[in-house]
């Protein structure tokens, strides 16, 4: 039996937002626009999927976006995508615009909820890898990361020069739930004492006797990294502990969600470009439930349910690098 061919792609963003997403969404469109399909932009997400909020898009709707963060399709949580009604709902809504297959960029939640929905109802879909954890197995980066890590890291570097005119410990703690790609990159960049991310073990007793040792050492600025998902805690909760064994003054500043925000890299609007228009490629190709990545310079396409199903590793060599450099 042949595959219909796909004559009308559903293009949306799911999930977190991530400085680069325009520049994926202009992608998609402008690639389809050149093979001659059609384009419908599906606004916040499964839920705007659900309420059938969906839009035209041509090579002009996606003038001068590649420059701004956030995402113009907006994006949202939808509760009743989980539901199978819900689902039901949304595919009606894309039955009544003929819409053929999607594009979904997002993380893991926005690839777990396409897939199941095309094994319900049969819609391709192929992912393009869109948070600014870049903890997705099958993409060495994930669109968005490459901006969050330098923005963090412009704040670290002002924050070392209040911590050097002071001689304090700052706790700076930035995004990473799940997984500690972000407090890796920015602690080594950012040359920071001391680096707590969920990967691994963090160890109250060590990590009090490394500050002691920087006493010793007359460090002027002593910044620890955290990710918010460290086993330790966040920020705050280090600090205090810290404070409650050693007696010592300390500060915190939490970066929170100014990591999301401002204009993609020149990097992630590359890999968003390019991840963007060989979605579209994989779609015409007849692929389905794949998630499109970037891993050693080589475009690859990973089955979605890897993406999440298999551990993304962080480098080591990263981790050892940064007790080394921080002598």
């Amino acid at each position: 039996m042949m595959k219909k061919e796909i004559e009308k792609i559903g293009v949306f963003t799911s999930g977190g937002d991530a400085p680069g997403m325009n520049a994926a969404i202009r992608a998609v469109v402008r690639t389809a626009f050149h093979h001659r399909k059609e384009v419908f932009g599906i606004r916040r997400g499964y839920r705007g999927m659900i309420e059938g909020e969906f839009q035209k898009m041509g090579p002009r709707s996606v003038s001068n976006i590649i420059q701004r963060g956030g995402t113009i399709l907006k994006t949202a949580r939808s509760e009743e995508f989980f539901t199978k009604e819900g689902r039901e709902k949304a595919y009606q809504s894309l039955k009544s615009h003929s819409i053929d297959a999607l594009a979904a960029i997002g993380g893991d939640g926005t690839f777990r909820g396409a897939l199941e929905f095309f094994e319900e109802f049969g819609i391709p879909a192929v992912g393009v890898p869109a948070t600014i954890d870049n903890d997705l197995y099958g993409t060495d980066f994930t669109i968005g990361f490459d901006t969050a890590v330098n923005t963090a890291l412009q704040s670290v570097d002002r924050i070392r020069d209040t911590a050097q005119s002071h001689d304090r410990i700052f706790l700076v703690e930035v995004m990473g739930r799940q997984a500690g790609f972000i407090g890796l990159a920015v602690g080594v960049s950012g040359g920071a004492e001391h680096i707590l991310i969920p990967e691994t073990k963090s160890d109250l007793d060590a990590l009090c006797e490394e500050v002691r040792s920087w006493a010793r050492k007359q460090k002027g600025s002593r910044i620890i990294i955290v990710s918010e998902g460290d086993e330790l805690g966040g920020a705050a909760e280090i600090g205090r502990k810290i404070a409650e064994k050693m007696g010592i003054d300390y500060r915190v500043c939490v970066l929170g969600h100014t990591q999301r925000g401002g204009a993609p890299t020149a990097q992630d609007r590359i890999l968003a470009s390019l991840l963007g228009s060989v979605a579209v490629e994989a779609l015409l190709d007849g692929e389905t439930n794949v998630m499109v990545g970037e891993a050693s310079r080589k475009v690859v396409r990973t089955p979605l349910r890897e993406t999440w199903e298999k551990k993304k590793a962080i480098d080591e060599r990263i981790v050892q690098l940064c007790g080394v450099l921080s002598g």
